[in-house]
């Protein structure tokens, strides 16, 4: 069957109170769908309107009439602020079907607590409350995320994303801060070692993250290209030849002392260091570069070094006071097993290549790895308006 696309809207309820993560742990864990864009949107009240039109137009059950209603209360503009939503991309068999099925349905009726399953995410996640006197009046409701029923519905959500999201910036300014000046913004890569299989890491670790208290601004998934990796950790080449190449050139010596009982001169050392340290040293970048992009350097023809590699990540944009510092002391230092305990490396980190995630160190950091990931590019837009002109 031809694979197709549909999302999961996460309201902006559901992303102030950063529910986020658990709701991509339950996605990602539980359908086998492909994460294949994501980004923070921020409805203004035509795209609200719209949206809830194409609500209306589906039937005109009361769960949809209460979704409808919902959106235009709660997605739209209040007063010059705009309120923040997720959109997740999926694609693969059946996507509506299946990202229903995990979102689960909107009950009307009174249900008490211990028929409750928490087996999908509204179960967890959203509420429903009526008045118990008057069962067809709801008192609160909060559905947590959105999804459409079909894939006809879905087209033709997506249309409306594409008209909408043309032009739309990719990091969300929305938020009027008391000291501007307080604040800072800092980038974090969710690494590929994260998304080798169905796994609810990625999303709990943006639920560590969340307990910073920062906002999340803008979302992108990401293939960097060789180009991209190797400007990225071009800064680590150095320090790596710096750090590995003496102490493989003393390790190396030493083996051979050992191997052939022979006494070698600290000017073999020199050597060894110069040349097969520094070799080593090479190779351990070039290993990195192979980790984040899927394809090592002297594998890549340099026409084809632009193109985006073979492996995925997910990079964030946080705000808020002391960004950077708080997203590193969450994440912990380079090394999984020097990292405390509670650390997002200690918990998910293998070794100091594959240690699930990278965040950045400093301003000028930030805005350096910020343009090399083109963090203002989304490509959203692209690959919806590809699926859909396939469906002409």
């Amino acid at each position: 069957m031809k694979h197709a696309i549909s999302y999961v809207l996460v309201t902006p309820y559901t992303v102030a109170k950063s529910r986020t993560g658990g709701i991509i742990s339950r996605l990602l864990s539980q359908v086998d769908l492909e994460l294949v864009g994501a980004q923070m949107i921020a409805p203004d009240e035509e795209f609200v309107r719209e949206y809830a039109a194409i609500l209306r137009e589906q039937n005109n059950t009361g769960s949809l009439t209460l979704l409808a209603d919902y959106t235009e209360r709660n997605f739209a503009p209040s007063g010059d602020r705009k309120r923040l939503a997720l959109v997740l991309l999926f694609r693969g068999e059946q996507p509506c079907e299946k990202l229903a099925a995990i979102c689960g349905h909107l009950y009307e009726e009174h249900r008490e607590l211990d028929s409750i399953t928490a087996e999908t995410i509204r179960d967890t996640y959203a509420d429903l409350i009526v008045d118990p006197q008057h069962p067809e009046q709801v008192t609160y409701f909060e559905p947590a995320v959105m999804t459409p029923p079909d894939q006809v519905w879905a087209d033709k959500d997506l249309k409306l994303f594409v008209r909408f999201l043309k032009g739309q910036e990719n990091i969300i300014k929305t938020k009027c801060y008391p000291d501007p000046r307080k604040i800072e913004r800092t980038l974090v890569i969710i690494k590929p070692d994260n998304w080798q299989y169905a796994s609810s890491k990625p999303g709990t670790i943006i639920d560590m993250f969340s307990r910073t208290g920062l906002r999340i601004v803008g979302v992108k998934v990401h293939r960097f290209s060789l180009a991209e990796a190797l400007e990225f950790y071009g800064p680590v080449a150095g320090a790596l030849q710096e750090k590995l190449a003496p102490r493989f050139g003393k390790k190396a010596k030493e083996l051979l002392e050992q191997e052939f009982g022979l006494q070698l001169s600290d000017e073999t050392e020199k050597v060894l260091t110069e040349h097969v340290g520094v070799e080593y040293a090479q190779d351990q970048f070039a290993q990195i570069i192979a980790f984040m992009s899927g394809i090592r350097p002297n594998q890549c023809p340099q026409e084809d070094s632009h193109q985006p590699g073979s492996v995925k990540c997910m990079i964030l944009i946080y705000e808020g006071e002391k960004a950077i510092q708080k997203i590193r002391d969450v994440l912990g230092p380079t090394d999984p097993l020097k990292a405390p305990g509670g650390t997002v490396r200690r918990e998910f980190g293998s070794n100091v290549m594959v240690n699930t995630a990278h965040a950045s160190d400093s301003p000028a950091s930030v805005e350096r790895e910020m343009h090399i990931v083109r963090i203002h590019e989304n490509s959203l837009v692209a690959i919806i308006s590809a699926y859909l002109g396939e469906r002409v």
